[in-house]
């Protein structure tokens, strides 16, 4: 079942963050990159689709009132895809909708950079009972981390004292690639969005991917998780 999502007046990317609120879309990949670099980078990521089956199972998605913090239109038109009713709101706190008005809450890449207690508040307030909040951020510990360096995400934010583990969240870890039609595309794409870090790393690649590590940390409103407490060691989803 397709899902819908709301329309913008006078939005050429047909996209709006809710009724009478508007603001400028986001990129839907985890880094910024120059147009060209970001098509390939778009039709290289995730092509099994693992992040969209593991929100699904965390939600889940389908057939639900879904806010989407920050994202961008290709993002969005996967969760409508997936027969989620999909209405999108900035990363400025509060929101611009009503009590209880959300069945599942999704930030991918740019929002939650660590978690404050008045954003889990807004989270809750717009959530229903039961309702679950959906957090996506790189995990590292992959090839990409080759590429990018380390970032916060790939250490605080996993251990067990960390801000999202100790604030009612779970940690599900999703391995994903980056995958090319041919070594020599990955490489082409690696020196031109990366310079000489990605050309390093494409001169040692020995098939067209590169390995991706994906956090998904959730939650159910109000920190309670019925599969047992936030700081479990993080599940792997291969």
């Amino acid at each position: 079942m397709k899902g819908s999502c709301h329309p913008a007046d006078g939005d050429a990317a047909g996209w709006r963050s809710s009724p009478g609120l508007y603001c400028p879309l986001v990129s839907d990949l985890p880094l910024t990159l120059p147009d060209d670099s970001a098509t390939v980078l778009r039709s290289a990521l995730d092509r099994e689709r693992k992040i969209d089956a593991a929100l699904e199972r965390l939600g889940p998605l389908a057939d639900r009132d879904v806010l989407v913090i920050d994202a961008g239109t290709a993002e969005l038109a996967r969760y409508a895809a997936l027969g989620a009713r999909v209405t999108r709101v900035p990363r400025a706190m509060p929101w611009a909708v009503g009590d209880a008005a959300a069945d599942t809450i999704v930030s991918v890449w740019s929002a939650f950079r660590g978690v404050v207690p008045a954003d889990l508040a807004e989270a809750d307030r717009v959530l229903r009972p039961g309702g679950r909040l959906l957090v996506v951020h790189d995990y590292g510990r992959d090839d990409v981390s080759r590429l990018r360096g380390d970032l916060v995400e790939h250490g605080d934010w996993t251990r067990p004292g960390g801000p999202f583990l100790t604030r009612g969240f779970r940690l599900r870890v999703i391995h994903c690639f980056w995958t090319f039609d041919s070594i020599d595309d990955a490489r082409t794409f690696l020196g031109s969005a990366f310079g000489d870090r990605g050309e390093v790393v494409g001169a040692g690649l020995k098939r067209p991917r590169l390995s991706y590590n994906v956090a998904v940390y959730h939650r159910t409103r109000g920190g309670t998780d019925p599969t047992g407490p936030a700081s479990a060691a993080a599940a792997a989803d291969v």
